[in-house]
């Protein structure tokens, strides 16, 4: 149950980087924003594990890295499919 929420702790605070990041103006809610930093991390955590070959799920300072650079990847992506719409 703790890994739960310490998943959800970290998607939080990756998604609330990752839009600090990236310049423009989204509105989105707390839990869009987590959705973001939890698709951040999975994103984040598989590009580490193919490009370094560390297990999945460690935390990690690198881990955290990767997350809000999985949610840049994520918020670029949804900025691009809301134009699109």
């Amino acid at each position: 149950m703790l890994n739960i929420i310490g998943f959800l702790v970290v998607g939080l605070v990756a998604g609330a980087l990752a839009r600090l990041l990236v310049p423009g103006e989204d509105k989105m809610s707390i839990g869009a924003t987590l959705a973001l930093g939890v698709i951040g991390s999975f994103v984040g955590g598989l590009l580490l594990v193919i490009f370094t070959g560390r297990e999945f799920g460690d935390f990690q300072t690198t881990g955290l890295i990767g997350s809000v650079i999985g949610g840049i990847v994520a918020l670029l992506v949804y900025r691009f499919m809301k134009s699109r719409a």
